[in-house]
C-alpha cells in the first residue's frame, strides 16, 4: 500500500471515529417541546433556547391542559400528531418543557413522544410482570435515530420550581467537554431484588476507562463522597443523597417499581437526584416488575457517555425496553465530548 493511500485510509478511520465519538444529537438537531398552557414549560424553554443557543425555529409550541400526572392514549394522540406536524425533518431528539405529564397509559411521556403510544411497550392486560417492546437503539452506533431508526428520544427537562431546572440546566452546560475524573458508584444494596444489576458490574470494570474510576460496594447508600460521576443503585429509597457531591454531567438511578412517578410519595422519585445535583436520572412509572432490560444498563451507558456522546443518547442506548421508563436530565450534556 502506497503512502498516499495509507493517509486517505487513515483520514476515512479518522472521520468515522470523530462520527462515533460526537453523536448525532446536538444542538443543532435538538427541538424543545414547550406547554404554553404551563408557565414553567414556557420559562424553561426560554431559558433552554438562550442557554443552548437554539434557534427560533426548534421550539415546538403546543397547548394542552396542565396539572394531570396522566394522560390518556387517545388525548395523547392529538397531541404527539401535532409535534409531527411541527418537527422539521432534521430533528433528531427532543427535550420536555414540562414534569407534568410524565405518564401515557402505562408508558412513560419520554417514549411516548419519541416511539408513540404503543401497547407493545406495556404488559399484556391482565399481566404485571412481563417482557415489553424492546428498540434497536439499544447499545447501537446509531448517530441519527430518526434518519436511522424512526426514532426521535426525550428526555424532560424536570425539576421542582424554575431556579431547580436553571441549575439543572447550567450543570449540563458546565460539563462540556470537561472530562471529569471521578468514580461510578455501584452499589449492592440488602434489597435483592432491586440490586439485579449487579450481575453486569463486571462489566464497568472492563469498559470504564481513567479518569472514570468505578467501585463496587456492598451497602445501602453511600454518603459524604466527593467525586460521584455515576450512582447506580437498587432500593425504593436513597438515603444521605444530599450529603454526596455530584460532578457536573453525573448520572444517577435507582431501580425501584416507581422512580418515574415525579409526584410520587410511596418511592423516592427520580427527581430527588436531580435536587441532590445529579444531571441526569431515570425511572419507571408504571410497574416494570424487576427485569433488567427495563433499566438502566451501567456498562451500557458509561461506555457510550466516554466515546462523547450526549447524556441523552447514552442514557436511551442504555435501556433496551424503555417503554416504562422516563428519562430525565439536561439532554445535550457532554462530558466527555468536545467543547
Amino acid at each position: 500500500m502506497n503512502a498516499r493511500l495509507f493517509g486517505v485510509l487513515l483520514l476515512a478511520l479518522g472521520c468515522g471515529l470523530s462520527l462515533w465519538a460526537q453523536g448525532g444529537v446536538d444542538r443543532t438537531t435538538l427541538a424543545i417541546l414547550v406547554n404554553d398552557a404551563d408557565p414553567l414549560s414556557v420559562q424553561v424553554g426560554q431559558y433552554y433556547q438562550q442557554a443552548r443557543k437554539l434557534e427560533a425555529r426548534q421550539l415546538i409550541h403546543l397547548n394542552f391542559p396542565t396539572g394531570k400526572s396522566r394522560l390518556s392514549p387517545e388525548a395523547f394522540a392529538a397531541i404527539r400528531a401535532q409535534i409531527e406536524r411541527a418537527t422539521p425533518d432534521f430533528i433528531q431528539a427532543y427535550a420536555i418543557t414540562w414534569s407534568r405529564p410524565y405518564r401515557v397509559g402505562c408508558m412513560s411521556i419520554t417514549t411516548a413522544v419519541a416511539a408513540g403510544f404503543d401497547a407493545a411497550f406495556c404488559p399484556p392486560e391482565g399481566v404485571v410482570c412481563a417482557p415489553t417492546r424492546r428498540l434497536d437503539y439499544f447499545d447501537s452506533a446509531v448517530t441519527d435515530p430518526h434518519r436511522q431508526l424512526g426514532l426521535r428520544p426525550a428526555m424532560m427537562l424536570a425539576g421542582n420550581n424554575l431556579e431547580e431546572v436553571k441549575r439543572l440546566i447550567d450543570r449540563g452546560i458546565a460539563a462540556d467537554g470537561s472530562h471529569p475524573a471521578g468514580s461510578a458508584y455501584l452499589l449492592v444494596t440488602a434489597d435483592r431484588a432491586r440490586s439485579v444489576r449487579a450481575l453486569g458490574y463486571g462489566e464497568v470494570f472492563r469498559v470504564a476507562r481513567p479518569p472514570i474510576r468505578p467501585r463496587r460496594i456492598e451497602a445501602d447508600w453511600i454518603e459524604h463522597e466527593q467525586d460521584v460521576l455515576f450512582y447506580f443503585t437498587g432500593t425504593a429509597w436513597v438515603r444521605q443523597l444530599d450529603s454526596n457531591r455530584f460532578l457536573p454531567g453525573a448520572v444517577g438511578d435507582h431501580l425501584t417499581s416507581a422512580g418515574g412517578q415525579l409526584d410520587g410519595q410511596k418511592q423516592m422519585p427520580a427527581l430527588a437526584w436531580l435536587s441532590a445535583g445529579a444531571t441526569g436520572s431515570y425511572g419507571t412509572v408504571s410497574e416494570p416488575c424487576n427485569f433488567p432490560e427495563k433499566f438502566p444498563r451501567p456498562a451500557v451507558l458509561i461506555d457510550h457517555y466516554q466515546r462523547g456522546e450526549t447524556l441523552l443518547e447514552a442514557y436511551w442506548k442504555s435501556v433496551a425496553s424503555p417503554g416504562q421508563g422516563l428519562f430525565i436530565g439536561e439532554p445535550l450534556a457532554r462530558p466527555f465530548g468536545e467543547r
